[in-house]
């Protein structure tokens, strides 16, 4: 049973509160990502597509995006603005080496999120001559898992190559993110020793969320009791202090609020965070449905939409129906992540709610 929430993170939760309604009103763009294509070199078991993409959409020229980097330039301080490449698989393309010294002779910080399958020695060193400042890698459990679900023999050996590369790499921020399922959930704790006898420090870990291949798929979702045993593994993971783990952005998690992740649960799609994708469309991040798209990049101006748009992001109170209705704790979760909603608007999980 989820314990009620103590005086002391409700307090602690009135303040967030009050601080993100500041960071809705000033909405001050700190992470763009580029979904530069949406081809892929895996077909993983749980791709969040929504399915109406196929692999003959081409790929977003560069200059493209770039002109958007252009005119947003003057309006952030691109010191302080991460641009976050990915895709499908970004590393399918030949110019992200391109794109990045372009963002870097800007001052952007850029980083990207790799399945590592064409990341060797000689590209890694290339993207780090572009000013690669920050990497995630999937890697999913041991290996006869992490390959059956990538849809690749070769996907574990890759991965863990890149694994060891970056170990070596002092300057640069990386993490590895592990998809936790109903499969390989009770391996979680030999596979978080084996990411630590890699030299791995930083870990997130997320949950299958229904939407495109994961539709259907229901034995990549954790029963609600492995989810509730999830996060006590993830709470005392972070006591024993060996490895940084933390839980992805999912959604509310009413007394385990900080225990499992740094800060209070809000989602950032919109207030903080845009996303570019492949055919131009402007969203909060590449895993919301489109009808939360708020423009396009070859008819609307992405400052313009930013600062106007994005106003069933920052402002929640069309979410406060269904099972969100009469919850007490609408005011600090807001309807959870934007992700989570279908073409109807309507809620399709509520991670709070599985947890009592």
């Amino acid at each position: 049973m989820l314990q009620k929430l103590s005086l002391r993170k409700r307090l602690g939760l009135e303040v967030f509160r009050l601080l993100h309604k500041r960071e809705v009103k000033e909405h001050v763009l700190k992470v763009l990502f580029w979904e530069c294509t949406v081809r892929c070199n895996l077909s993983c078991r749980h791709c969040g597509s929504d399915c109406k993409k196929v692999e003959k959409t081409p790929d977003m020229p560069l200059e493209d995006f770039m002109k958007v980097i252009d005119e947003l330039t003057p309006h952030v301080n691109p010191n302080k603005t991460l641009i976050i490449i990915g895709g499908g698989e970004a590393l399918v393309r030949d110019d992200v080496e391109l794109c990045g010294k372009q963002l870097y002779d800007r001052g952007y910080p850029w980083g990207m999120v790799t399945n590592a399958m064409l990341l060797d020695r000689k590209r890694l060193d290339s993207m780090l001559a572009a000013g690669l400042r920050s990497l995630c890698i999937s890697l999913d459990g041991f290996e006869d898992f992490h390959n059956d679900f990538r849809g690749n023999p070769q996907s574990f050996k890759r991965a863990v190559r890149a694994i060891k590369m970056l170990v070596q790499e002092k300057e640069l921020a990386w993490d590895i993110v592990t998809c936790a399922t109903s499969i390989n959930f009770d391996s979680l704790p030999a596979f978080k020793e084996y990411l630590i006898s890699l030299g791995v420090k930083n870990w997130r870990v997320f949950t299958v969320f229904p939407a495109g291949r994961a539709l259907t798929d229901k034995s990549l979702q954790v029963s609600d009791d492995q989810y509730k045993k999830l996060m006590e593994f993830i709470v005392e993971t972070r006591k024993e202090g060996r490895i940084k783990v933390s839980y992805g952005c999912e959604g509310f998690l009413g007394s385990y609020e900080t225990e499992v992740r740094d800060r209070f649960y809000n989602c950032m799609a919109g207030v903080n965070i845009a996303s570019v994708l492949v055919d131009g469309s402007i969203s909060g991040c590449t895993s919301i449905r489109s009808n939360f798209h708020q423009g396009n990049i070859y008819k609307d101006s992405f400052v313009d939409v930013w600062n106007n748009g994005f106003q069933k992001y920052r402002h929640r109170e069309w979410a406060k129906k269904g099972q969100c209705a009469k919850c007490d704790m609408f005011r600090y979760c807001e309807g959870n992540g934007m992700h989570l909603y279908d073409e109807n608007e309507n809620l399709k999980m509520c991670n709070y709610k599985r947890l009592k």
